[in-house]
């Protein structure tokens, strides 16, 4: 109940006494009746805040719980990666030397047959092993490892159907699909390690020395 309605019921009670006809004192029986009415109003006045109070409690009770809850799921997930004391694939593997690829020694790098995962954009090779969550064979672009990537990557499409088998000269792209498999390729060399170029039917691999192979990775850190 309100506490308006208990006010109502008190100025109601106040004003409901009556005096004697002499004008002389209450009598026993109007006295009983104004305190009975206080007794009435009071306990109204408590029904209707404590349903308030136990509501506040409950949702209270429900925060509490749920904070519990996380603290308890954090610090296990939290446990649990310690206690592995197990490194990202990327952190336990060497940088790979500079060299070339062909299609089927690409395939080789697909992150299920070595923790190791490349792919290519627009004829370039990429080692993109430390994004394995995205790119190994449980990731959501798993369809790429070990393959070029250009044409999934310029359509928007991650069917494996959209990837050719044989060596994809992406001719028959249009000019807004090819820019953005440049655009692609810039966006993987800024964040990943490139490791050398994806070779054509035929093409012999270039010979790369050390002093070139770290002159790129020091361009690319």
């Amino acid at each position: 109940m309100a506490a308006g309605d208990g006010d109502v019921k008190l100025g109601t009670l106040g004003s409901g006494s009556e005096s004697s006809s002499d004008g002389g004192s209450e009598s026993p029986g109007g006295a009983g009746a104004e305190g009975g009415g206080w007794v009435a109003a009071a306990l109204a006045l408590l029904t209707g805040g404590g349903e308030m109070l136990l509501n506040v409690a409950l949702v209270a009770l429900v925060l509490l719980g749920a904070y519990r809850l996380w603290v308890r799921w954090g610090r296990r997930g939290t446990g649990a990666r310690a206690g592995t004391g197990e490194e990202s694939p990327a952190a336990s593997l060497p940088r790979m030397k500079k060299r070339d690829f062909s299609l089927e020694q690409l395939r080789q790098y697909d992150g299920s047959r070595t923790p190791r995962i490349l792919l290519a954009v627009n004829g370039k090779v990429f080692d993109v092993t430390k994004g394995s969550k995205f790119y190994g064979p449980a990731g959501p672009y798993g369809i790429f490892a070990g393959r070029d990537a250009s044409r999934g990557l310029a359509t928007f499409c991650l069917d494996k159907d959209a990837l050719k088998e044989e060596y994809d000269d992406l001719s028959d792209l249009n000019a807004v699909q090819m820019e953005s498999v440049r655009e692609w390729e810039m966006q993987f060399k800024e964040k990943y390690d490139y490791v050398g170029r994806l070779l054509k039917p035929g093409e012999e691999p270039s010979e790369y020395t050390d002093e070139e192979d770290t002159k790129d990775h020091n361009k690319q850190d």
